[in-house]
């Protein structure tokens, strides 16, 4: 007979590790529960002392395997944020020594008939557009060479879009010119409004006077000024107001990398545009009155966050990550948001100048390959730790379910035998004769 005090057996299964390892689900079963009588004494339920150890031991084994699952998803956590961390360290090293693409990294359709462009070249493609104010600029300062920039006409003139900047990989500056235009590259830039005004006066109509300014400076050399052109004033561009690579002499922007919804850097993601552009020193500091220079200036203002990728495909995988356009140099080209750039890649003539190797290479040059090799063997290192960990969760997931199979299986059966046992206990009626 079992007494009223009889104790009810609850016990706690981990539901699946792949929801939540840590959860554990009450079983409270009422009216089938197992029942344990606490005067185990009488031996009328002979098999409830090893019903309940032998529970006790399964849903002990299945905390032991939830506890082990915890800890191999935890593992594999930390060791993926180590190697997202390994990925934007070599990924820095790598933008400011400009390896933006190794020995196999496809290009785009033209550049196997080009050659590197140098600022000799850029200046004659320059020259070559006749009838634009970029040209008239170029040639005043092949004439008059450094005091052309004194002239009160030209003296807050910096230069031309094209010259300004260089890039180390040809097939990158002529993908980076494509994306700017012809008539951004011919673009004048000037430090103030005021050299911005100089440059083209009206009369009282409102109409050009094209005896002066540029007008009538093309005229006195020849080169008759047709058209619109550009100017681009450096004290009304709104500037980068973030930090700097920390001792990168370049100062390229410190941009917060693109990251997909698992937390990750998209694959081919090689880095933004507005870092890849090589300035030089004398332009680095202080050409606007707030103290920038061009990279924060200029060129954040043509290209944003306007991201480069190794491949096409790389860079649609990214779509999401996307808010300022992207390239790839194989010739891929989103211009904005939804802008998708289709058909054939022009055949760009005017492209920024190549950097000598001198200009290029940062001081620490051989001490930052050193560094990109470590963290590369440190990163395959993660990975096969993160592959380790991946394996053993898997195996620990897989007996968690087998064990969870088998107290399932337990319960089932133990329930069912303990009803006998109440059945078998009620002491029958006894029927009035």
């Amino acid at each position: 007979m079992f007494h009223p005090n009889n104790m009810q057996l609850a016990v706690r299964i981990p539901t699946s590790p792949s929801q939540d390892s840590t959860q554990y689900m009450q079983v409270d079963q009422s009216d089938k529960s197992l029942v344990v009588r606490n005067d185990m004494q009488n031996g009328s339920f002979p098999h409830a002392e090893y019903i309940f150890n032998y529970s006790k031991k399964l849903e002990e084994d299945l905390q032991t395997f939830g506890m082990k699952i915890k800890q191999h998803e935890d593992n594999i956590k930390f060791l993926k944020t180590q190697k997202n961390k390994l990925d934007e360290s070599i990924l820095d090293l790598q933008v400011i020594l400009g390896k933006y693409h190794s020995s196999g990294t496809p290009v785009a359709e033209n550049e196997v008939h080009s050659h590197p462009q140098n600022d000799e070249e850029t200046m004659e493609q320059i020259m070559r557009q006749e009838k634009s104010a970029a040209s008239i600029i170029c040639k005043l300062s092949t004439h008059h060479g450094i005091q052309a920039y004194n002239l009160v006409l030209t003296k807050d003139v910096l230069g031309i879009v094209a010259r300004l900047g260089k890039v180390d990989d040809d097939n990158l500056s002529r993908l980076l010119s494509e994306y700017l235009g012809m008539e951004t590259m011919l673009a004048i830039v000037c430090r103030t409004y005021e050299g911005v005004k100089v440059l083209e006066t009206y009369d009282k109509e409102g109409c050009i006077n094209k005896s002066l300014g540029l007008h009538g400076l093309g005229a006195s050399i020849g080169r008759n000024l047709d058209g619109r052109f550009l100017v681009i004033c450096l004290e009304h561009l709104r500037s980068y107001a973030g930090d700097f690579i920390a001792n990168d002499p370049q100062r390229r922007l410190d941009l917060l990398k693109p990251r997909l919804p698992n937390g990750e850097c998209p694959p081919g993601f090689l880095g933004f545009a507005v870092n890849m552009i090589n300035i030089d020193t004398t332009h680095l500091f202080c050409l606007a009155a707030n103290g920038y220079g061009l990279r924060e200036t200029l060129f954040y203002s043509l290209f944003s966050r306007l991201q480069v990728y190794k491949t096409r495909a790389d860079m649609l995988q990214a779509l999401p990550c996307i808010s300022d356009g992207a390239l790839s140099l194989d010739g891929g080209m989103i211009k904005a948001t939804g802008v998708f750039c289709l058909g054939h890649q022009e055949d760009v003539q005017l492209r920024f100048p190549k950097a000598s190797m001198k200009s290029s290479l940062p001081e620490n040059y051989i001490e930052s390959e050193r560094q990109i090799k470590e963290l590369k063997w440190k990163k395959e290192k993660m990975v096969e730790d993160i592959r380790r960990e991946q394996a053993l969760l898997d195996n620990t997931k897989l007996n968690f379910d087998r064990k969870k199979a088998e107290f399932l299986k337990f319960l089932t059966e133990s329930s069912s035998y303990a009803a006998q046992q109440q059945l078998s206990a009620k002491p029958e009626r006894l029927t009035p004769r």
